[in-house]
């Protein structure tokens, strides 16, 4: 039994009323969600409130889920929406990819190529690319780095990212590409590629 059916079973005894199933995907779920509103919401103890207000929306919302999507990327999906919420109400700007945690590069090759090789002139490499990432990202619109984002970071497919995103698939194919294309401008004149590379 994959990930999606196994959680499609713990929904289903959720809505028939069985909440310590729930507490079974909160638990399963909570890190990686928690890692997903840090990333919006610059605090920490607000992002863990985020984070409960989203599990509690998606409590509310759980008798009404189809199962026409993976219960991971619908709940993604509410965490995201409730996270910009939360910076509309408070006017507050999203975290960029510098800002993230070791916790969150799990999974990135180049965190842990960068880790395993910390001569003074890496690590002087690695801030200086860390900034310019840091400045593009900062620099792209929330919708593009959202989709960025939940594509290098979560490891989102396309499909996953549209349906979180609640917008096309073409669409997050083409904020994706702009995001990177954006990115890799700053970064051409730090690493000396030609425009022809992106990275």
């Amino acid at each position: 039994m994959g990930e999606r059916e196994a959680d499609l079973l713990l929904v289903e005894r959720v809505q028939a009323g069985d909440q310590q199933a729930f507490g079974l995907l909160v638990e399963k779920y909570q890190r990686r969600l928690l890692r997903l509103v840090q990333r919006m919401v610059r605090d920490a103890a607000e992002a863990e409130d985020v984070t409960q207000e989203a599990f509690v929306k998606a409590y509310r919302a759980l008798p009404n889920f189809r199962g026409e999507s993976a219960f991971y990327t619908w709940l993604y999906r509410i965490g995201v929406n409730t996270a910009k919420n939360w910076l509309v109400a408070n006017s507050r700007r999203m975290l960029t990819v510098s800002e993230i945690t070791d916790a969150d590069s799990e999974g990135i090759e180049d965190s842990v190529l960068l880790r395993d090789e910390e001569t003074p002139d890496r690590v002087l490499m690695s801030r200086q690319i860390g900034a310019t990432v840091n400045a593009a990202m900062e620099a792209l619109p929330p919708d593009l780095r959202t989709a960025l984002s939940l594509r290098e970071i979560d490891g989102l497919s396309y499909e996953e990212i549209a349906q979180v995103m609640d917008c096309p698939i073409g669409t997050v194919r083409s904020r994706i590409f702009r995001a990177r294309e954006a990115v890799a401008a700053r970064l051409r004149p730090l690493l000396d590629t030609g425009s022809q590379k992106r990275w």
